[in-house]
């Protein structure tokens, strides 16, 4: 039977270079007490970076500009699961990357189901914000994304165009899941909903 240590290492580098993680990501494998030994002795051997009190890095690696900074989003998600949270990118972030908005946020901050708060890591600061719209663990990313996109834009704000673009971008599963969605967002928005679904079945029938 492999050690603890074999197993912790194996599944540091299966995640490869640039991930961001937590003793939480090994308890699967032994103690609480066991994980942190394992891990502080792996950071004395360099083989990976402690960003921050129970948060560690395998870090990517430059040929010019050696060890690299872990992104953002690696950072946000590795806190959340040390919180004990789920976080999403924020409404601006998310509308963004759905392509319903050409604003980029100058700062990267993201949504989460827990308190409101700041984080100073590896040089990067990350806000999270507790959701107007509940973050929900069941359904598909893209629909959490989605969610806080819509809520970002407002009720006034969302056209005939955008849910044309919001159906487009999600499959036949995202929009199955709408329908759960709806029962847990304001009424408005669970009408931008049906409208979606209603959109995305016009255009497979348009396509078929």
């Amino acid at each position: 039977m492999s050690t603890i240590t074999d197993q912790i290492t194996r599944r540091i580098h299966a995640k490869r270079r640039g991930w961001v993680f937590t003793p939480k990501d090994f308890l699967d494998m032994g103690s609480r007490a066991a994980v942190d030994q394992v891990l502080s002795r792996l950071v004395k051997q360099d083989k990976i970076r402690r960003l921050d009190r129970g948060l560690y890095d395998f870090p990517k690696q430059h040929a010019t500009l050696g060890t690299l900074s872990p992104d953002a989003d690696s950072i946000a998600q590795a806190l959340a699961t040390q919180y004990g949270d789920i976080a999403f990118p924020s409404g601006a972030m998310a509308a963004n990357m759905l392509g319903l908005s050409t604003q980029v946020p100058a700062k990267p901050t993201y949504m989460t189901n827990g308190i409101s708060r700041t984080k100073n890591v590896a040089g990067r600061t990350i806000t999270f914000k507790h959701a107007r719209v509940p973050l929900m663990r069941r359904l598909p990313d893209s629909v959490n994304y989605l969610l806080q996109a819509l809520s970002y834009l407002g009720k006034d704000s969302i056209d005939s165009d955008v849910i044309q673009r919001c159906a487009t971008r999600l499959d036949s599963r995202d929009v199955k899941s709408l329908s759960q969605a709806a029962a847990q967002v304001p009424g408005w928005m669970a009408d931008i909903l049906q409208k979606i679904q209603s959109a995305h079945h016009g255009t497979i029938r348009q396509a078929a």
